[in-house]
């Protein structure tokens, strides 16, 4: 029996022994990693920087573009409550009026004692004149019957007023809680962009975002078909070098569609805020029809857009890291194009 238990007290110390080598291995192993000297992950190359950084602009880009329509529903909804809140606030200053005239009324009735006829023909002293006097008090109750009647309509057309402003008031308040939540995924896209710019040098940061202006190069503009579309060309090339911020539309800095519309508005014609309803407005064009002062689009969302000026080239605001250039319409996937004159 003795001879059996000495070999199983011999595994269970091997057992401990290894057992002690394994923790000591793995606190080498621990010590290793926290001294810095284990294999950390590497760090990403300037060009897998710049495609997630492309990524995160496209991605806050089409958050920009759905704040903006947000934004422009939101607008309509403070102009309709803003409307009908005037529109009660004449009406009810036109009660007022209309109340206070039947209370006169009301009150010189009152102190007429209201006689019955009769006796008052009875008692008069000039029968004709009260005759007379009567017929007028009969058509001033038919008239005091009809401002009743004018009161009581504009008692509903008031809270119908109030309805609908209470309508337009929660219309309002949906939207600006989804202003803030675009608002929020910009701001985290740009971000993480801004973080992962920041672990490249200078120089590669420059690599990416290209020229100052992106006019480097002599830029001619082939002829528009119109004075409007060369209007709108013209007003895009003298906003060049401007800088991208998201939701503006000039006249100092704009984003893509900001652009757009700003260039056009100074050509006199009025586009709507976002690319997705830009798309929407004039006539679609082939690519190989394009001609200066077109809308362009890029991304299956129809996140970006861009002013075409011909020899395969588009003026545009690209996004946070670039300023309004000129780029190659093969530059991003094309999803469209429009000629809004």
């Amino acid at each position: 029996m003795a001879a059996h238990r000495k070999p199983r007290h011999l595994s269970a110390g091997g057992g401990r022994a290894r057992k002690a080598a394994t923790l000591a291995l793995a606190g080498v192993a621990t010590a290793t990693v926290f001294d810095g000297s284990g294999h950390a992950a590497p760090d990403p190359t300037p060009a897998q920087v710049k495609a997630e950084v492309d990524t995160l602009y496209r991605e806050a880009e089409a958050a920009t573009e759905q704040y903006n329509g947000a934004k422009e529903k939101a607008d309509q909804a403070r102009k309709r409550l803003g409307l009908l809140q005037d529109e009660a606030a004449r009406k009810e200053e036109r009660l007022n009026s209309e109340r206070e005239a039947l209370g006169a009324s009301a009150a010189a009735q009152y102190r007429s004692g209201g006689l019955d006829p009769a006796v008052q023909l009875a008692l008069s002293d000039d029968p004709d004149a009260f005759l007379d006097s009567a017929a007028f008090a009969e058509r001033a109750g038919d008239r005091q019957s009809a401002a009743v009647t004018r009161v009581r309509g504009r008692l509903r057309e008031i809270e119908r007023l109030r309805g609908s402003a209470r309508v337009e008031l929660a219309a309002l308040s949906s939207r600006r809680a989804e202003l803030e939540r675009h608002k929020a995924t910009i701001d985290g896209k740009l971000t993480s962009a801004r973080r992962l710019l920041a672990r490249l040098t200078a120089e590669d940061r420059a690599r990416l975002s290209g020229p100052a202006t992106g006019n480097a190069t002599p830029m001619t503009v082939a002829a528009a078909p119109n004075a409007r579309a060369a209007a709108a060309v013209s007003y895009a090339r003298q906003k060049l070098g401007s800088p991208y911020v998201w939701g503006a539309t000039g006249p100092d800095a704009f984003d893509c569609s900001g652009l757009m519309q700003a260039a056009y508005r100074a050509a006199g014609v009025a586009l709507p805020r976002t690319t997705y309803a830009q798309i929407d407005t004039g006539r679609r064009v082939s690519r190989d029809a394009l001609r200066p002062g077109d809308l362009v689009f890029f991304y299956s969302g129809i996140s970006h857009v861009g002013l075409y000026i011909g020899d395969g080239r588009m003026i545009h605001a690209p996004n946070p890291s670039a300023p309004v250039r000129v780029a190659p319409i093969d530059q991003m996937p094309f999803a469209g194009a429009t000629r809004v004159v």
